[in-house]
């Protein structure tokens, strides 16, 4: 018998059959090109799991092979490799074993992707109905793209975007959303989350440490800015939008607003307070920062222009797929000041390069085609349909509530009775019951988060509901409120 049979102590050198040494059975029996490369990924795991702790001597190379049926040469190899990268460590004379500098840890691949709450009935605004994706046509751009992408194009892309996309979004900004849109003053970037981060990065090199920001407003510009080594400034909104005499006393130079449907109020700034706002970015040689992010979606007449199209030299645009194709997709512009972009231009390109070239060229051909203006279409009618289940279900089952902002959009806002309250209560008991639903002070910045007014101020999510649902909800958010409930 070999040494290795012989002796059963696992630190000295286990039998082949032992659990030390089964890792690497299947290595040995694989193809005999590949067997070498097997053998020493197999020890490799096999010292990494725990299975070999540090300490434990390996059989002699001619032992081993004997066992594993392999050449002596093959584990020589594999021994010698493996003492080069640390995992092992031999002697002249003493053997080889496993070293020291590997700390034994199982491998885990989490999932820190934002997940749905998992209640009855969930009305947490902001996310759009992925079942609307439209996987046929994707698909078909997808395959059309392949067969014609030029080779050079895989080449890392012009850190703005490919021109063809850039050309694109021009032509479908100018029509849908009347911005002046300029193919080389648009950057395709991963959303307005990068669009906002790039902007943030670009306004401290230049000295500005602060931006003013809507309160109530989108609750992740803070963190975005933070991460440029910007703070931001809530400011207060009216019934116009952004109230301007506190901007002018607050003395920040740029501001983030969403203009055409402010979040989460659901107003849409008026034509004074859009002219205000841009006098104001005049006068203190500052910028405003358009999030428009669901621009496209008005369901009681046309749109609302973007703020951009009034003065392309103040306001930087931002908007994106993840409310009309779907988050993931990561995939978004922004149109830049002429004073910006060659700072916005070299932040993009030191940040990643560019964004994904296929991605883009398949986008640019979605939107040639027409497919994105259909896809629209067809969001803007299930969306609509939704928007109207759910005041529906709210004046039925809720009476005297009040839906507030304009028709527009992915939420409402649902302002209920006096007699529905304490908000504390209120969102206690729908808790319980297991309806997943915002207040309106959750979207306050935190230090103005306190809400004295009586009633209830609710922030309704519909876009990613059937109307079925949306009305059950709805019903089972009254049932939790009715007599004998608790």
């Amino acid at each position: 018998m070999t040494s290795s049979q012989t002796n059963p102590d696992p630190r000295v050198g286990s039998p082949v059959g032992s659990p030390a040494w089964e890792l690497l059975l299947p290595a040995a029996s694989a193809p005999a090109r590949a067997r070498g490369r097997a053998l020493q990924a197999a020890l490799r795991e096999a010292v990494r799991s725990g299975r070999l702790v540090s300490g434990t001597r390996l059989p002699s190379s001619r032992d081993l092979a004997a066992d594993l049926g392999v050449s002596r040469g093959l584990i020589t190899e594999a021994y010698e490799q493996l003492t080069a990268e640390g995992y092992l460590r031999s002697g002249r004379g003493a053997g080889t074993w496993v070293g020291d500098a590997v700390r034994a840890a199982r491998p885990r691949a989490r999932d820190l992707a934002p997940r749905s709450t998992g209640a009855r009935a969930d009305f947490v605004a902001g996310t759009p109905d992925m079942s609307l994706f439209p996987r046929a046509a994707w698909a078909a751009a997808q395959r059309g793209v392949l067969s014609e992408l030029p080779h050079h194009e895989l080449g890392y892309p012009d850190p703005r975007g490919l021109p063809r996309l850039r050309t694109a979004l021009a032509q479908l900004l100018a029509r849908r959303r009347g911005v002046v849109a300029d193919p080389e003053r648009i950057v395709v970037v991963s959303g307005v989350s990068q669009a906002t981060t790039v902007l943030g990065f670009v306004l401290h090199a230049r000295g500005i440490r602060d931006v003013g920001v809507e309160n109530p407003g989108s609750p992740g510009h803070d963190a975005l800015y933070a991460a440029a080594g910007v703070a931001t400034v809530p400011l207060p909104m009216d019934g116009e939008g952004l109230a301007v005499g506190p901007l002018r006393e607050s003395g920040v130079r740029s501001v983030v607003t969403t203009p055409a449907h402010q979040f989460p109020t659901g107003i849409a700034y008026s034509a004074r307070r859009r002219a205000e706002l841009l006098d104001w970015a005049r006068s203190v040689d500052g910028f405003v920062l358009e999030d428009d992010y669901d621009g496209d979606f008005r369901y009681d007449r046309a749109p609302v222009g973007a703020l951009q199209g009034l003065d392309p030299e103040r306001v930087a645009y931002a908007g994106s797929v993840s409310k009309s194709l779907a988050p993931g997709l990561r995939l978004g512009w922004l149109l830049v000041p002429q004073a910006l972009a060659e700072d916005v231009v070299e932040r993009k390109r030191t940040m990643d390069l560019g964004h994904p070239t296929l991605d883009q060229a398949l986008f640019a051909r979605f939107v040639e085609r027409g497919d994105y203006d259909r896809q629209l279409r067809r969001c803007q009618r299930a969306y609509r349909e939704r928007r109207d289940a759910l005041v529906a279900a709210l004046e039925e089952h809720f009476p005297g509530a009040e839906v507030t902002g304009i028709a527009a959009g992915l939420h409402v806002i649902a302002a209920l009775p006096e007699r529905y309250g304490p908000q504390e209560r209120f969102l206690a008991r729908v808790g319980a019951a297991g309806v997943a639903v915002r207040p309106l002070t959750h979207y306050a910045h935190a230090r103005t988060a306190h809400d004295e007014r009586p009633g209830v101020r609710l922030v309704l999510g519909y876009a990613h509901l059937s109307p079925s649902r949306i009305r059950d909800g709805v019903r089972l958010m009254a049932g939790a409120l009715a007599p004998g409930a608790d």
